[in-house]
């Protein structure tokens, strides 16, 4: 009598060993082992069979995509907190289960928000860039001066797991609280961050720091354009660590050329990975490749849950971090 056969799950990119050893041992693995994302011809033959694909947050999942695996299909497991790669309903007429990583990344994406903030304040960026130059510059009291953290509002768009471990590492440099979220946090999390809600027009006009930690949907694309840009106060920073298109970037080009706002720190972009072209001739914007997730634990960790969610539905134990 022959062996049952053994699940296939298939891989977009190359993922932590542990993970695939997850993998291994409840199915057949096949990878892709570019670091790159891989063309969408080539994409579309790898998960061809498939009855799980993990797949990255640069992975377009779409119709297309589904069918091209094949009615064998169950699980698409998004190594990833946020899933607007993924069309969850085209997913869901097909039985195909969608899942995500929350949580596991909360602590190095809100530790690079931070970093983020120092850079754009501090101007640490544009001053290494200077001592790197050759070009001379002596100490003086009025030199390069930045913009301390201390008694400073910084107003958080989405208050959850990330936002929520920014604020309490902006509270132990002395910043005050404030969010925009639809939903009102709990009580508990309010109290414990000393943290007052506020409409969008109201913290963009108080806040110092301007923080972005929001989910993209239709609802948010755009959220920070230009009318909003100039609501804030001239001396105030934007951070997005969230998702590029939640910012207008030609519109925060042109705020950050005419000094409307005085600086940003931006991990995402609106067509990644191209960036607008003004920006990186710009001193006070500080830019970093998408990196809120990449410390070797986070990583290790979002590929770990990606593989447990898969092996969990094809067992019929279902999702442990669903989509919903």
């Amino acid at each position: 009598m022959a062996a049952p056969q053994r699940p296939l799950f298939v891989l977009t990119n190359r993922l932590p060993e542990s993970a695939v050893a997850l993998l291994r041992e409840a199915g057949e693995v096949r990878s892709d082992e570019r670091e790159a994302a891989i063309p969408r011809r080539d994409l579309l033959d790898l998960v061809a069979g498939a009855e799980a694909v993990l797949t990255l947050l640069g992975d377009r999942v779409d119709a297309e995509l589904l069918d091209a695996a094949g009615p064998q299909l169950r699980c698409v497991a998004n190594v990833a907190v946020g899933y607007d790669n993924v069309d969850v309903a085209a997913a869901a007429e097909r039985g195909v289960v969608v899942t995500n990583t929350p949580g596991v990344l909360d602590e190095a994406t809100a530790d690079l928000t931070l970093a983020l903030i120092l850079a754009t304040t501090r101007r640490v960026v544009e001053g290494d860039r200077l001592v790197r130059s050759g070009r001379a510059w002596s100490w003086g009291m009025h030199f390069m001066l930045g913009g301390g953290l201390q008694g400073k509002l910084l107003g958080i768009v989405g208050l959850g797991g990330i936002g929520r471990r920014v604020a309490q590492r902006a509270r132990a440099f002395g910043m005050r609280i404030a969010y925009h979220s639809r939903h009102r946090a709990p009580a508990e999390v309010e109290a414990g961050l000393e943290a007052e809600r506020m409409p969008l027009e109201r913290l963009l006009a108080e806040a110092d720091v301007l923080s972005l930690h929001c989910p993209l949907t239709p609802e948010t694309h755009h959220l920070i354009g230009a009318a909003e840009l100039a609501a804030m106060k001239p001396s105030a920073v934007l951070v997005n660590t969230a998702r590029g298109p939640v910012v207008d970037e030609g519109a925060l080009a042109a705020a950050l050329e005419e000094g409307r706002i005085a600086a940003a720190g931006l991990d995402v972009y609106e067509r990644e990975p191209h960036v607008e072209r003004r920006l990186p001739e710009l001193d006070n914007v500080v830019l970093v490749p998408h990196l809120g997730s990449a410390t070797v634990e986070t990583r290790t960790a979002m590929a770990e849950l990606a593989a447990r969610n898969a092996i969990s539905v094809l067992s019929g134990q279902g999702p442990l971090t669903p989509v919903r």
